[in-house]
């Protein structure tokens, strides 16, 4: 389901190539980064955050309308195995 949703928003915004690979960090968990074209406004970076934070294993995510990247941290141990091919 979180993939899907991912996808989704990431087709909408027109989400570029992988800006930085996996990075582990402390405990196991991992920051990954995407260019994301087409954010329009603050409204749409704040409901893409909020979208990927309700979601299990996402420890945070930020994004930058005006750099037009997001940024996501994530526990792999915590996710289902379907959404974890998202950020692999």
């Amino acid at each position: 389901m979180l993939r899907r949703q991912f996808v989704q928003w990431m087709t909408v915004f027109g989400a570029g190539s992988l800006a930085t690979m996996p990075a582990a960090d402390a405990k196991g968990t991992k920051t990954v980064t995407y260019r994301v074209k087409g954010l329009s406004g603050v409204t749409c970076a704040v409901g893409l955050d909020r979208m990927l934070q309700k979601q299990r294993g996402i420890l945070w995510s930020q994004s930058s309308y005006p750099d037009g990247i997001i940024r996501i941290k994530f526990d792999p141990e915590e996710m289902p195995k379907k959404s974890l091919n998202a950020f692999t």
